[in-house]
């Protein structure tokens, strides 16, 4: 059986270097992530002429300022590293199918059985970085037999001096120490350790099968990946190295630092167990169709997307999911690519649903020189649930009829949200309230399904509503025979009320500062129908308004 051999790639730069990827520019001048720990603003990552200043990650950005005044600096965006670190990790199967994340800037692969197919472990490392210095990444890689030792020489490989600032500088040593360096072994004066190679191009130590021990011992206790808490305390007692740790007894690291501390030094010399457990593959429903001549004519490009839909469609019924957001995209002779983004009012797995959309969308794709491939990616997708429709005959024949007009009216959402954008269909849902504009609520049609609990309530309603407009009336809360709205003259032919509606205390609404209203349903000598309510005044004066029509 082959021996474990596993790889771990960290990216120190991805913050800053997934910046320099979308724009060039900035890797000639110094570039810097930044972070928002509470009100403070901190060095998140940096790229290389940034690092050549004097800069590092967690420095507060007032200092990094001072010290760097041609400083560029850009927000950091976790979950966009993450989708970043999710592309590199689709990246890096290609070298084993055994890899995980170890977010937010690194990958560990299990190369045990792999490292043959790409001649032996220094090419492959040669490989990786190569691959990623083309991607504009940079990357520091560390080869051995445990997930452990191989975090520790990526991390902190030789000339690495960025554990010095935790006490392992060697001016810092006592007196004593300095003397009896001359008496240490070669690879404790900076040589190389027993079975560890030497440091490979992209900043790569590869420590030789069953070498985890001395590869690990020169390097600080930082290494072990434990809390700056407890490397600490290992500092203060003189315990710097992890050699240091190796030759004392376990009893007493155990009683005064914790199992911790020993559980991580097994697993870094490979006494326990620290398994790699990948990330299950995202299922991605992509089609693409290429063409050995270039296509320009708009039925083309229809005929073209429509066998994708049909590809799309069984698979997602075998899969048992429907598709809510779609792109489209056509890629032209001169190597440039034009898109458009479909949202549906639903999830839907029927091409006969589906096409009708897309061909709305294709007049706005550019076709140009002409069109070599076209891609359709469902970008969003749900899960369907099958139902039965169980019951007597008619019952069943009223749940068919009611999907049927469900289905209608999503169709006719996803036509004019094609047309519009899906965020201007808009549909209005009950709400928890008496005050009478607020007794519904907006809400996107695309994501909500329609209510059938709207409150019943015997109360008249108006069919139109505006905001209050005065009306001249006589100062008191019975209705009167006449009154003045809008520049005429009203009669009351007969009036229904009052019903009293008092503000909602709890909450500071400019419109109902005039205090609780008495409404009345008024129809005038002229055939309308108003809706007229009295203020009785609270940090506004008193008086009449209308505020709306019946129909």
């Amino acid at each position: 059986m082959s021996e474990r051999r596993i790889l771990s790639l960290w990216f120190p730069r991805l913050g800053a270097e997934r910046w320099q990827r979308s724009e060039p520019h900035l890797r000639a001048v110094p570039l810097a992530t930044i972070l928002h720990e509470g009100n403070a603003q901190t060095v998140g990552a940096l790229n290389e002429v940034a690092s050549s200043a004097g800069l590092y990650p967690g420095q507060p950005l007032r200092d990094a300022h001072a010290v760097c005044a041609g400083l560029l600096t850009r927000p950091a965006c976790p979950h966009r590293e993450e989708v970043f670190l999710s592309a590199l990790h689709r990246w890096a199967g290609k070298f084993s199918p055994w890899v995980a994340a170890q977010p937010p800037d690194a990958l560990v692969i299990d190369l045990t059985g792999c490292t043959h197919l790409f001649g032996d472990e220094v090419q492959l490392c040669d490989q990786v970085t190569q691959e990623c210095r083309d991607m504009g990444l940079t990357v520091r890689t560390g080869l051995a037999d445990t997930l452990g030792a191989a975090w520790a020489l990526a991390r902190f490989s030789k000339g690495d001096q960025s554990h010095a600032r935790s006490g392992d500088a060697i001016d810092q040593e006592a007196p004593a120490t300095r003397a009896k360096a001359g008496k240490r072994r070669h690879w404790e004066r900076g040589g190389t350790p027993p079975g560890l190679t030497t440091r490979l191009a992209g900043d790569t130590r590869i420590a030789g099968s069953g070498a985890a021990w001395s590869a690990l011992a020169p390097l600080p206790v930082a290494a072990l990946r434990l809390s700056p808490h407890m490397q600490e305390g290992l500092i203060r007692v003189g315990l710097r190295q992890i050699g240091d740790l190796l030759k004392q007894p376990r009893a007493s690291l155990a009683r005064r630092f914790g199992r911790g501390l020993l559980e991580r030094l097994d697993q870094a010399v490979g006494s326990a167990p620290e398994p790699i457990t990948p990330a299950a593959p995202t299922e991605r429903f992509t089609f693409r169709l290429s063409f050995p001549d270039p296509i320009g004519l708009e039925a083309d490009v229809t005929e073209g997307f429509a066998r994708m839909v049909d590809r799309l469609c069984a698979r997602l019924t075998v899969r048992g999911r429907g598709v809510r957001v779609l792109r489209l995209e056509v890629y032209r002779c001169d190597h440039t690519m034009h898109w458009q983004g479909l949202t549906l009012a639903n999830a839907v797995q029927s091409s006969d649903r589906i096409m009708p959309l897309i061909q709305l969308k294709i007049p706005e794709l550019e076709a140009g020189p002409g069109i070599d491939m076209l891609r359709l990616e469902a970008v969003q997708t749900e899960r369907i649930h099958a139902r039965t429709v169980a019951g007597h005959a008619e019952a069943t024949a009223q749940a068919m009829h009611r999907r049927d007009g469900m289905r209608g009216i999503e169709d006719l959402i996803g036509r004019l949200g094609a047309r519009l954008g899906m965020e201007a269909i808009t549909r209005h849902h009950p709400a928890d309230s008496q005050i009478p504009e607020k007794m519904w609520k907006i809400v996107p049609a695309a994501w909500t399904d329609p209510t059938e609990d709207w409150p019943k309530d015997d109360r008249p309603r108006p069919l139109l509503m505006w905001r209050p407009e005065p009306v001249t009336a006589p100062d008191s809360p019975h209705i009167s025979e006449q009154f003045r709205w809008r520049g005429r003259d009203w009669k009351t032919a007969t009036a229904r009320g009052p019903e009293r509606i008092a503000p909602e205390w709890w909450l500071e609404d400019p419109d109902w500062r005039s205090g609780p209203r008495d409404y009345w349903d008024v129809i005038t000598t002229r055939g309308d129908r108003l809706w007229l309510f009295y203020a009785h005044g609270g940090a506004l004066s008193s008086g009449w308004f209308c505020q709306g029509t019946f129909a």
